[in-house]
């Protein structure tokens, strides 16, 4: 590679000729890398999941990959994990800033566009690097379900169902398969277990999923317990064996 061109590779304010952004790129890469997520919207509420791989010695009852935002918003994340601790903490003072302003919840677009517009920045100027994680945002407004994505290109989107990770392709393929719009919360928790299942390497056991649910009903967050985990993955082996339909 001529000398020249490098100075395209690596740095974050110049395109390259062909109109390409590669740090970004890079950065969209890290996030494919990473373990799947799978969030998906359904009437009764949201529900997020993603993969996990703990050691055999660490202590895993805290989640890594799943967060709170507030008592209405959640967030699983693939990619770089630090870095999304960082837009977690960035995200919580945004949505407890606007509820002490404004009185109310703020929308999950809200804070969506607020997270996007920062990975935007970072793709503009010298001295810093693009955030190296994705973020599936799930929660209810006004007994409505939201659901959005952002990426280190600072683009958000809204969905009824997305993955993002390793193997992301193949289930978001399988979810446009098999999503449909009335399907209850318990439904929707079992199509997430089989897609983390396709993705994933363990296809046996739960150890490896992690969940939560946002309900339209109460408009909370609350984890999913093991208990809970193993029947929708049971309920997923029997219904998408294989993870096809």
């Amino acid at each position: 590679m001529l000398p020249a061109q490098q100075g395209y590779d690596r740095a974050i304010t110049v395109f390259s000729p062909d109109g390409r952004l590669y740090q970004v790129e890079y950065a969209i890469e890290t996030v494919r890398r990473g373990t799947v997520a799978v969030g998906i919207k359904c009437k009764e509420g949201i529900v997020i999941a993603v993969e996990e791989k703990p050691r055999k010695l660490q202590i895993s009852e805290t989640a890594q990959k799943i967060f709170q935002i507030d008592d209405h918003v959640g967030v699983a994340a693939a990619g770089y994990i630090p870095d999304a601790r960082s837009q977690v903490d960035n995200a919580r003072f945004f949505s407890q800033s606007n509820k002490m302003i404004y009185d109310e919840e703020v929308e999950v677009e809200t804070i969506a566009k607020h997270l996007a517009d920062q990975c935007q920045q970072y793709t503009q100027y010298a001295g810093v690097r693009p955030y190296g994680v994705a973020l599936i945002l799930g929660g209810v407004v006004n007994n409505t379900p939201q659901l959005y994505l952002t990426d280190p290109s600072g683009t958000y989107i809204s969905y009824d169902a997305i993955s993002i990770g390793s193997g992301s392709d193949s289930v978001s393929d399988f979810l446009e398969k098999t999503y449909k719009e009335e399907l209850t919360l318990d439904e929707a928790s079992t199509l997430a277990a089989a897609g983390i299942y396709l993705s994933s390497e363990d296809k046996e056991g739960t150890s490896h999923i992690r969940m939560a649910h946002i309900k339209t009903e109460t408009g909370s967050y609350e984890l999913v317990s093991d208990e809970q985990i193993v029947s929708y993955a049971n309920n997923a082996k029997e219904k998408y064996p294989h993870g096809k339909n």
